[in-house]
């Protein structure tokens, strides 16, 4: 066990160390994201010293289960084409300009409106999408309009990292432990209801009071005229994101797995798509710009990661770790832990960690519902706690607005513990009401 929780540990630090200081390796012309990297060799040294079992966790990858990562990267990589298929149409970009222009000068009524958009928008799509399609807009508006981007800044980030329990697809964290522990898209949501709501209006609040001196400003510029250059393209994109997540929420009425869904719904939008550009004469750049940004570097990352969770479980390290953590007062431990874990070791590790841990536990519904919740509200603790937060540094230093971790400290961090704690709350009367 003590190898193991070596080449484990030593692995996740290297990763940490590699997003913190040397976030891209450079291979010839060639940028490459250096965590997955470094991840996929520390499974390698893992398997290759005969610390986990190879055969047992090849059978694990293609085992017909909810669990298996395959179907839940599937899943993940499907719902994100979707959506930014409809980024790559200027669909968030136009809706964010629509409230900005209703907000007219006052910077309260933008806040309420950019920290509602992103919520809702979260919901149907994901927190990456939106962090990566929000966060260069905030930085340019708030530049045109000669106002403090921070706040708004902070608002998208807690935001979206808020709403995204609602829905399973909201986030790959919420997928993998959800389908994990065998929850559907109904039962998930009957549970993640109350959270999400009280989660999000308390973050909201405790933003509110931070800012409110800074929010007092007039806006002087003007939001940017936004327009939707290809409407019936835009309409076939809503379309098929819509009826997914209806056949997402029926699929397990009608024995359907919602990675099936989703990846029908991916392969029907390209032939809709290609048809179109057909018709009207036109390349699908739309559809190959989506394909390109898909997170496909979560493939080897999610894959790395469940080998050494594998090699923790198969040498005693989870068993011992679910012991510790017990089943009283299994909420309050799980949530509390796995919101800090997700800042040791960032929000995917600690769920596929999390996963295995709940397998050989009895603490119930409710510490895996906690562990989804610390999984989305750890991502706003520090940027380490989430891939989300990587990405949105990074693209806003790009545009000149430092946003590094005494910033997440300063801001984000004060809404995280009270949401944190809401959460839980209403984690607690959910359970009570319907679990």
């Amino acid at each position: 066990m003590i190898a193991t929780l070596v080449i484990c540990g030593a692995t996740v630090a290297a990763m940490i160390c590699g997003v913190l200081f040397f976030p891209k390796i450079k291979l010839g012309p060639l940028k490459i994201d250096s965590y997955w990297v470094i991840t996929l060799l520390g499974a390698c040294i893992l398997l290759a010293s005969g610390q986990a079992d190879v055969a047992a966790v090849g059978k694990a990858l293609v085992a017909d289960t909810a669990v298996n990562p395959l179907k839940i990267l599937v899943l993940f990589i499907s719902m994100t084409v979707l959506s930014v298929f409809l980024d790559e149409l200027g669909f968030f970009r136009f809706l964010a300009s629509a409230a900005l222009r209703k907000a007219g000068s006052g910077q309260k009524k933008l806040f309420l409106y950019l920290y509602a958009t992103v919520s809702v928008l979260t919901v149907f799509t994901s927190n990456d999408v939106i962090i990566l399609s929000f966060t260069p807009f905030i930085c340019y508006f708030a530049k045109t309009a000669k106002i403090n981007p921070v706040p708004y800044l902070a608002a998208e980030f807690v935001a979206a990292n808020t709403w995204s329990m609602l829905f399973i697809i909201g986030n790959p964290t919420n997928i993998y432990l959800a389908t994990s522990y065998g929850e559907d898209f109904a039962n998930y949501l009957k549970l993640s209801l109350f959270p999400t709501i009280f989660a999000g209006t308390c973050a909201f609040f405790v933003l509110y009071i931070l800012f409110r001196k800074k929010l007092s400003a007039p806006i002087v510029g003007e939001a940017e005229d936004a327009r939707i250059e290809n409407k019936p393209m835009l309409a076939a994109g809503i379309i098929h994101l819509a009826v997914c997540t209806v056949f997402l929420a029926v699929g397990s009425y009608i024995g359907v797995e919602m990675w099936i869904v989703s990846a029908c719904a991916v392969g029907s939008l390209a032939i809709c798509a290609l048809i179109m550009c057909a018709a009207q004469k036109k390349k699908p750049k739309e559809l190959s710009a989506c394909f390109m940004r898909a997170p496909w570097q979560l493939v080897p990352f999610v894959l790395a990661m469940f080998a050494l969770i594998e090699g923790l479980g198969q040498n005693g390290a989870t068993r011992a770790f679910a012991d510790f953590l017990g089943s009283d007062f299994a909420v309050l431990k799980y949530g509390v832990s796995s919101f800090f874990a997700s800042n040791l070791i960032n929000n995917i590790p600690m769920s596929v960690l999390y996963s295995s841990v709940l397998n050989y536990s009895d603490a119930g519904l409710g510490a895996m519902f906690a562990t989804v919740i610390g999984s989305n509200l750890g991502a706003f603790l520090t940027p380490v706690g989430a891939l989300a937060g990587i990405m949105f540094s990074a693209i806003a230093g790009e545009h000149g607005v430092k946003f590094g971790y005494v910033d997440f400290l300063k801001t984000c961090a004060i809404a995280a513990v009270p949401a944190l704690f809401a959460a839980l709350g209403g984690l607690y009367l959910a359970l009570l009401c319907f679990g």
